[in-house]
Protein backbone atom coordinates (compact mmCIF):
# COMPACT_ATOMS: atom_id res chain seq x y z
CA UNK A 1 0.00 0.00 0.00
CA UNK A 2 1.23 3.59 -0.96
CA UNK A 3 1.96 5.79 1.56
CA UNK A 4 0.65 9.48 1.54
CA UNK A 5 3.29 10.84 0.50
CA UNK A 6 4.00 8.59 -2.21
CA UNK A 7 0.33 9.21 -3.71
CA UNK A 8 0.96 13.04 -3.82
CA UNK A 9 4.21 12.57 -5.31
CA UNK A 10 2.49 10.41 -7.99
CA UNK A 11 -0.28 12.56 -8.51
CA UNK A 12 2.41 15.99 -9.06
CA UNK A 13 5.02 13.93 -11.10
CA UNK A 14 1.88 12.74 -13.55
CA UNK A 15 0.35 16.49 -13.36
CA UNK A 16 4.18 17.88 -14.24
CA UNK A 17 4.15 15.20 -17.60
CA UNK A 18 0.86 16.90 -18.50
CA UNK A 19 2.40 20.53 -18.39
CA UNK A 20 5.90 19.39 -19.58
CA UNK A 21 4.74 19.88 -23.41
CA UNK A 22 3.66 23.11 -23.20
CA UNK A 23 7.02 24.56 -21.36
CA UNK A 24 8.56 22.43 -24.19
CA UNK A 25 7.17 24.04 -26.98
CA UNK A 26 8.72 27.32 -25.74
CA UNK A 27 12.10 25.84 -25.82
CA UNK A 28 11.98 25.37 -21.90
CA UNK A 29 11.95 22.25 -19.74
CA UNK A 30 10.95 21.39 -15.72
CA UNK A 31 12.11 18.66 -13.60
CA UNK A 32 10.58 17.55 -10.41
CA UNK A 33 12.67 18.11 -7.62
CA UNK A 34 11.32 17.12 -4.55
CA UNK A 35 8.24 17.76 -1.86
CA UNK A 36 8.77 18.98 1.39
CA UNK A 37 6.32 20.35 4.17
CA UNK A 38 3.70 20.68 1.20
CA UNK A 39 5.85 23.12 -1.08
CA UNK A 40 6.99 21.10 -4.49
CA UNK A 41 10.18 22.06 -5.15
CA UNK A 42 11.34 21.76 -9.23
CA UNK A 43 13.91 23.38 -11.84
CA UNK A 44 12.71 24.90 -14.74
CA UNK A 45 15.47 24.47 -17.67
CA UNK A 46 16.14 25.90 -20.82
CA UNK A 47 14.51 28.94 -21.87
CA UNK A 48 12.88 29.42 -18.57
CA UNK A 49 16.35 30.17 -17.27
CA UNK A 50 16.71 34.08 -17.78
CA UNK A 51 12.91 34.49 -19.05
CA UNK A 52 10.99 37.24 -17.73
CA UNK A 53 7.89 35.48 -17.65
CA UNK A 54 9.41 32.19 -15.65
CA UNK A 55 7.32 33.62 -12.35
CA UNK A 56 4.07 33.85 -14.24
CA UNK A 57 4.73 30.46 -15.65
CA UNK A 58 5.72 28.92 -11.83
CA UNK A 59 2.99 31.02 -10.03
CA UNK A 60 -0.16 31.20 -12.20
CA UNK A 61 0.44 28.41 -14.55
CA UNK A 62 2.19 25.46 -12.92
CA UNK A 63 1.73 26.46 -8.72
CA UNK A 64 -2.37 26.96 -10.00
CA UNK A 65 -2.48 23.88 -11.47
CA UNK A 66 -1.01 21.81 -8.62
CA UNK A 67 -2.84 23.64 -5.86
CA UNK A 68 -6.22 23.06 -7.54
CA UNK A 69 -5.35 19.12 -8.07
CA UNK A 70 -2.90 18.17 -5.71
CA UNK A 71 -4.58 17.83 -2.22
CA UNK A 72 -1.82 19.31 0.61
CA UNK A 73 0.04 21.26 -1.72
CA UNK A 74 0.41 24.57 -0.50
CA UNK A 75 3.11 26.11 -3.17
CA UNK A 76 6.05 25.79 -5.74
CA UNK A 77 9.28 26.52 -5.45
CA UNK A 78 11.82 27.10 -8.67
CA UNK A 79 15.64 25.31 -7.51
CA UNK A 80 17.62 27.56 -9.69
Amino acid sequence: METNNMQTEKMVKTILTKIRPYIQRDGGDLEFVKIEDGVVYIRLMGACVGCPSVNLTLKDGIEAILLEEVPGIIGVENIT
